[in-house]
């Protein structure tokens, strides 16, 4: 407790960093329970301590600076052996879908004597291959790199997927589902990336789940493509802002454990 307040920080602030509750924390400074081994050393450095240090309740004067280099030294060599990992995944990964459309392109021709269904394949696989390859294989930028390349992508994609079928729905519909559901999935990224993983966050997701449904049927119907919403519409928003209810209810209750703010 002496550390965290020494470093400035509330039990929320370093709850939230560690992508915990604060009540654990409360729970740890009183003695309850012991932080999980999978987040000791995140907790070190933070507290710039000792494994030792931390499990006895002491640090000796001078001994924080070295204390947080071991943990930082060991991980550094583990860094090339991770990232050459995924770029092999991303080697196989290109190469299976590279493998998956040339036996399109193949049964194509062989039927139809010329490219027709599988240039959609193609498109929608290079589609595929631009949004999941660099957050997903890769691990660069994260959920950010993920709604970033959908930002950009689907309206291209769904321009050229109704071209190619001669269907101009699939764009016009599909451009402004796209916006109203990137809208929404902004939105809970923002959430969850100011709050972490938390009861109000999960309760903050339901209500925003709740207004992007009430949302996509009130565009489907303006667009004239679904008939008015129902009632069956209506109970999916409704439970979905009693989910919102139920964990706004359970951060309460947990607000109410013993612990300094």
């Amino acid at each position: 407790m002496e550390r965290r307040r020494e470093k400035g920080l509330t039990q929320a602030q370093l709850a939230e960093r560690l992508n915990i509750t604060d009540r654990a924390v409360s729970k740890w400074e009183t003695g309850k329970s012991l932080p999980d081994s999978s987040i000791m050393l995140e907790l070190c450095g933070i507290l710039d301590i000792t494994v030792d240090q931390l499990l006895h309740g002491g640090r000796e004067d001078g001994a924080s600076g070295p204390a947080a280099s071991p943990p930082r030294k060991t991980a550094g060599p583990r860094l090339p052996r991770r990232g050459e990992g995924r770029w092999w995944l991303a080697v196989l990964f290109s190469g299976g879908l590279l493998a998956g459309l040339l036996a399109c392109f193949i049964c194509d021709t062989a039927l139809s004597g010329g490219l027709g269904w599988s240039l959609v394949a193609a498109l929608s696989a290079g589609y595929g291959w631009a949004v999941l390859l660099p957050p997903a294989v890769l691990k660069r930028g994260g959920a950010a790199g993920s709604l970033l390349a959908l930002s950009a992508l689907t309206v291209p994609y769904l321009y050229g997927l109704s071209r190619l079928l001669g269907v101009g729905a699939v764009f016009t519909v599909g451009t402004a589902m796209t916006v109203v559901s990137l809208l929404f999935l902004w939105a809970g990224y923002a959430v969850f990336k100011r709050r972490g993983w938390n009861a109000v966050s999960l309760g903050l997701a339901c209500l925003l789940l709740a207004g992007l449904t009430a949302s996509v049927n009130g565009t489907l119907y303006l667009l004239g493509t679904t008939p008015p919403p129902d009632a069956w519409n209506g109970i999916s928003i409704l439970l979905l802002l009693l989910a919102a209810a139920v964990c706004f209810t359970w951060k309460r209750r947990e607000d109410g454990a013993p612990g300094d703010g």
